[in-house]
């Protein structure tokens, strides 16, 4: 997550509540503010057939005539509580009164689903089909006006139409429509063998507008994400109003932002683009409506040519393909169905898009933190090697015995370790690009702050074995004893210059992070434990308080070198880079 370049979000359950509910209804051109009052009786009990018998939901009814849930999807458990409660369905009738003979599910091609339906004493027979208004419109050839007739849809009347189906995008309604067509006795039999539902020459009974608010905070995380150098993608099934306008609240696009640019394409429309259009195109679009699950899987394949690390968020069974094939699969984990689940990294357990944004927030502080601890850890190991390795050379003798390495190991491993990878995640963190996938580890700037700290150390420690005994005075074990307790220090301090990589004032926020105090006051503690009172085991002898003065100085004057060190430029080109040596 921590380099992640892109996210392909899409739009119910990661941006929005997926708490629809019906706001608009439509007969012809006619709003119907309340109820039923101005829809003819049989075309109100068309509209009951089709929205009953056309469904995977169902009405959970606590005692006859009494309704207390709904249940199936959000889009179908709004349009039966709306059935219910505003058109007076009951469900119970329509079942008892009609039964299914053929199903058509939902299809993510059509956006549509249909169902053949007879009465019981098989003398009628009607086609209801549900879906994207687009879509039903498109198969449409007349119409319910408002005084109940069928007129013919004319050139004219469907420009309207689509006029109207537009402006209930812009205002972020998801408009679904309902047609019908009655089958004749005699072409019941042919579409029972061809078993295969009739999707021409329907008659529109009507459209209506179905809202889903964003969820809280969700702009808020697509700026975070947007300043943190990351292009946020939207892939909805929507048409492209209603996905253009989710993308301008949700601020994945601009107020102002340049729509020709092939910003927001459908998917039919990306999907035959050439393959080198594709490769063009892909980075500069922003939002794909009306995708179909495999339009997802090909624009994360194309970003991933392109070279970018990609998050996917999905929550449907149609979605594991992309959530397998991206860097990071993310799955919903209300919503989200097993198989998204287990084709996924991380699960997303609020179902939110601002936990989208934590989890990269968090990824990068992860990322940052390994590499505080390889900073930490190669000072040491250098510093060490090159004073054993330069006293063994030239003095026959090494100035860190057995022992006091180990408890150097024992400390850098743990107490040390623990300190850097509890630091949490700062706004700076979102303030930077994302890291290259093929950007080595060990950065220059690490190079730099690794090299100072640990010349200094050797500097100071070989001058303490050649010089020591001169300048303090002191027997060559009392002096043996302030190499390692001055090398020792020199850790904790800097464990300090570790925190922050480029920042110059290593003690900003320091009181945040309580953890990190309290480790450091137990390394202390514990040094001058292994120094004063377990002498013989570590081969060291006890120092009065001005040695104590002298070795603390000495280690606390690595946080100046760090402050003077970190104004030094570095090349922006890696210059240790295991890319660069393969070539």
């Amino acid at each position: 997550m921590g380099s992640t370049t892109t996210i392909c979000t899409d739009k119910t359950c990661s941006l929005t509540l997926n708490q629809m509910q019906v706001r608009k209804f439509l007969v012809d051109q006619e709003s119907v503010e309340e109820g039923t009052a101005s829809v003819l009786p049989f075309v109100v009990d068309l509209i009951h057939q089709g929205v009953a018998l056309n469904t995977t939901g169902s009405v959970d009814r606590a005692s006859p005539g009494t309704y207390c849930e709904f249940l199936g999807s959000p889009t179908e458990k709004a349009i039966l509580s709306w059935a219910v409660l505003e058109l007076k369905m009951d469900m119970d009738k329509m079942k008892n009164t009609w039964a299914i003979l053929q199903v058509e599910a939902f299809n993510s091609q059509k956006k549509r689903s249909g169902v053949l339906i007879g009465r019981k004493n098989y003398d009628t027979f009607h086609v209801h089909w549900k879906g994207a208004a687009e879509m039903i419109l498109a198969v449409c050839s007349s119409y319910y006006d408002a005084s109940g007739d069928v007129k013919d849809l004319s050139d004219g009347k469907r420009a309207k139409l689509e006029l109207i189906i537009q402006a209930m995008a812009d205002r972020r309604l998801r408009c679904i429509a309902f047609a019908h067509k009655q089958v004749p006795k005699e072409e019941y039999d042919d579409l029972k063998e061809k078993k295969k539902l009739d999707e021409n020459n329907l008659t529109l009974l009507g459209l209506v507008g179905i809202q889903n608010p964003s969820k809280p905070g969700v702009k808020k995380a697509v700026e975070d994400c947007q300043s943190a150098g990351l292009n946020i993608k939207m892939i909805t099934g929507d048409n492209v109003f209603t996905a253009t306008a989710t993308a301008k609240e949700c601020g994945i696009l601009k107020l102002d932002e340049d729509m020709s640019s092939c910003v927001v394409v459908e998917g039919e429309e990306f999907r035959n683009y050439t393959p080198e259009e594709r490769m063009e195109k892909v980075e500069k679009i922003q939002v794909m409506a009306r995708s179909t699950p495999s339009d997802k899987l090909l624009m994360v394949q194309c970003l991933k040519q392109k070279g970018h690390v990609v998050a996917v968020t999905g929550d449907g069974t149609n979605d594991a393909p992309a959530l397998k094939e991206a860097d990071i699969g993310l799955s919903m984990g209300l919503q989200g169905t097993e198989v998204a689940k287990e084709s996924s990294d991380i699960i997303i357990l609020d179902d939110n898009f601002a936990s989208v944004a934590r989890a990269l927030r968090w990824g990068r502080c992860v990322y940052t933190n390994i590499q505080k601890f390889i900073q930490f850890l190669l000072t040491i190991n250098i510093a060490a090697l090159c004073i054993n390795f330069i006293a063994a050379v030239s003095a026959g003798e090494v100035p860190l015995t057995t022992v006091q390495l180990l408890w150097v190991n024992l400390y850098m491993n743990t107490l040390a370790a623990l300190s850097l990878v509890t630091e949490r995640p700062t706004k700076e963190l979102m303030g930077k690009p994302p890291v290259c996938r093929t950007e080595p580890l060990i950065t220059n700037i690490m190079w730099r702050n690794i090299l100072a700290q640990a010349l200094y150390q050797v500097a100071v420690l070989l001058t303490l074995q050649f010089n020591g005994e001169s300048i303090f005075r002191v027997t060559e074990i009392v002096n043996d004893t302030l190499i390692f307790n001055t090398f020792v220090l020199c850790q904790v301090f800097n464990t300090f210059n570790a925190r922050k990589l480029e920042k110059k004032n290593v003690f900003e926020d320091i009181h945040e992070n309580k953890m990190f105090i309290r480790i450091i006051g137990v390394s202390i503690v514990l040094q001058v434990l292994v120094v004063e009172f377990l002498k013989r085991f570590t081969d060291t002898k006890r120092l009065n308080w001005g040695q104590w003065g002298a070795c603390i100085a000495i280690a606390a004057a690595s946080c100046p070198l760090d402050w003077a060190v970190k104004c030094l430029p570095v090349p922006n080109n890696p210059i240790f880079s295991y890319l660069k040596w393969r070539k």
